[in-house]
């Protein structure tokens, strides 16, 4: 499976119940701060609180793009088992 597949993956199962903002990093090393985001075959669209230097507020973005994502959301290491992740630990 290649990365674009994962993120995909990661975003369609997007649970209710976890936070919806963050902050995407792309493979060019731009940062996305995002407050809510639509899934399609192939993309992510990101929705900014605030206007960026050329005053969009949405982005659309492949998820071949996407190089990391970073949850700004406090809560225990353990609510990532909502997003599928699992522990080492037995």
């Amino acid at each position: 499976m290649q990365s674009a597949e994962y993120w995909q993956s990661l975003f369609e199962g997007w649970p209710a119940s976890f936070p919806t903002q963050g902050i995407i990093v792309t493979v060019h090393n731009e940062s996305i701060p995002f407050v809510n985001f639509m899934i399609s075959e192939g993309m992510v669209v990101l929705e900014r609180d605030r206007p960026d230097s050329s005053n969009a507020r949405k982005v659309i973005l492949g998820y071949e793009s996407i190089a990391a994502l970073k949850i700004t959301e406090t809560f225990d290491l353990v609510r990532f088992q909502e997003l599928g992740f699992r522990s080492t630990q037995r």
